[in-house]
């Protein structure tokens, strides 16, 4: 992985030399590897959004990729430093979420802490592990080193609220994880959820107070101008949208709302 793909996602923004310092590790220690940024301009401390910007980009990179992720508001505490390797790719980052939704859609087949020294930055500051551990983790692994070679495999990591959906008698309850420009509230969802409840043609479901029986469209313009409707989104997320409006004024969502997926219920309304 000499001349590997290494992304970076952050909430770090580009006014500060952070992102530059992180580039300028990996590329002391393997100056071939290709550096692709994600973003930088992650809310600050929004766990939930760097996840939901990193699931969306990754499946799009080549086999081998190594992804860095850093929305780390818990740096510098007791939570761990951590390298998955997938079926499709590596992510490292800390142990707080970040990582889950890209990596849990990649089928996870190790999971290490990163905790050897030989593979981070001789002095490791207390508030940019993602300078000190994490970019040059990156870089040594793009070399070639083994992901074992890292630290002791690990079985459990951190899965936060936004990333688990709940069974219940009457149906699925799931996550607001984004709300985009356009006003689409983007759940976490997807078609296996859809299919599990069997649904077809409709999906009934409840946000907040509302409860709205919804055509589940192709495409935005299969609905109605100002028309509620459901759809898998680009990136294989069910949302909640409406035609040329913003379902998230519409029904007063906001990311972190809880989203319940129903396989029926009586007098549902249309929206």
């Amino acid at each position: 992985m000499v001349h590997a793909i290494i992304t970076l996602t952050s909430d770090f923004g580009l006014r500060d030399p952070y992102v530059a310092e992180m580039k300028a590790v990996i590329l002391s220690i393997n100056p071939n590897a290709t550096i692709v940024d994600i973003t930088h301009k992650i809310e600050k401390f929004n766990i939930r959004m760097g996840a939901y910007a990193l699931a969306s980009a990754v499946p799009h990179f080549p086999k081998g990729t190594i992804h860095i992720a850093v929305v780390d508001p818990g740096v510098g505490t007791q939570r761990r430093s951590l390298l998955v390797q997938t079926k499709q790719a590596f992510y490292i980052g800390p142990d707080n979420g970040i990582l889950v939704l890209a990596a849990r859609k990649q089928s996870i087949e190790h999971i290490y802490e990163i905790t050897n020294r030989k593979f981070m930055l001789p002095k490791v500051s207390t508030t940019f592990h993602g300078r000190d551990i994490f970019a040059p983790a990156a870089a040594h692994l793009a070399n070639g080193a083994p992901p074992k070679e890292f630290g002791p495999e690990i079985q459990k990591i951190v899965t936060p609220k936004f990333a688990k959906i709940t069974k219940r008698k009457e149906g699925l309850v799931g996550e607001v994880i984004h709300v985009d420009n356009f006003g689409n509230i983007v759940t976490n969802f997807g078609e296996k959820e859809l299919n599990s409840i069997s649904a077809e043609g409709h999906v009934n479901v409840k946000l907040g107070d509302a409860k709205l029986k919804l055509k589940l469209c192709k495409a935005y313009a299969e609905a109605k101008p100002q028309e509620p409707l459901a759809i898998i989104g680009s990136h294989d997320f069910l949302e909640i949208s409406v035609n040329q409006g913003s379902a998230a004024e519409k029904f007063r969502v906001r990311s972190g709302d809880k989203i319940t997926l129903y396989r029926s219920y009586s007098n549902p309304s249309t929206g």
